[in-house]
């Protein structure tokens, strides 16, 4: 699932008639970079939720068999927040774990590992693996501490990458349509000892404004590889 739904405040005024992950860096948007690498990792069946701007999504990246893949939409109208928006796209994601991963952050994570880590929840008991990635600048506090593979509220921190596996389970609490935050569900989690993670070392950047979007597109554009992260 790539998470599609939000506003996008701080990237104003560019998101306010194009939806943030059509926000382009090196000539493409950001959400399609995330579909080309999960396709490359032979993840090809995707669920994309929205709300602003949603009929751009849709009327940009079409059924997916552009890219070989094959997308389903969850129209939103009003964004959920994540865990609001993951649980309302419940029915189109299955029974098994499924990754979520946010369509605002540039990264060079190898997509095809997010198989392993839904089998290896499948034959554990824990509801969540988390993708960590060192604290940036602009989040200097972090979120999460990572011990031996478990996930741990605690020092020193890092933060959330915003790339997760899930068991379905997880949301099922959640009435369809409603608003929720995914921060404590997992805290909750964390607490009964049920969250695995790993750090990310690679690449990564949240473009999260106009400024660091500018930055990233600058650097892409002038690189001679720009269609990969």
């Amino acid at each position: 699932m790539l998470l599609s739904a939000g506003r996008g405040e701080r990237m104003r005024p560019l998101t306010d008639h194009t939806p943030k992950p059509l926000l382009q860096i090196g000539g493409v948007p950001l959400i399609v970079r995330h579909i080309k690498n999960m396709a490359r990792a032979g993840i090809c069946d995707l669920v994309i939720n929205h709300a602003h701007l949603g009929n751009k999504i849709e009327a940009a990246l079409g059924d997916g068999s552009q890219f070989g893949v094959h997308i389903h939409y969850s129209a939103e109208g009003v964004a959920l927040e994540t865990a609001g928006g993951i649980a309302n796209a419940l029915s189109l994601l299955g029974g098994e774990p499924f990754a979520v991963v946010n369509s605002d952050i540039f990264c060079d994570y190898d997509f095809a590992r997010l198989p392993e880590c839904a089998d290896a929840l499948n034959r554990s008991a824990d509801t969540a693996h988390l993708v960590l990635i060192n604290n940036p600048a602009h989040h200097p506090n972090g979120d999460f501490c990572l011990v031996n593979g478990r996930v741990v509220n605690g020092t020193p921190t890092l933060t959330f990458s915003g790339i997760g596996v899930y068991q379905p389970a997880l949301f099922s609490n959640i009435p369809r349509g409603a608003k929720a935050s995914l921060a404590p569900l997992l805290r909750a989690q964390i607490d009964l000892g049920r969250v695995r993670g790993e750090h990310h070392l690679g690449r990564w950047i949240d473009v999260g404004t106009p400024q660091r979007l500018e930055s990233l597109d600058n650097a892409l554009s002038s690189s001679h590889n720009i269609n990969h992260v």
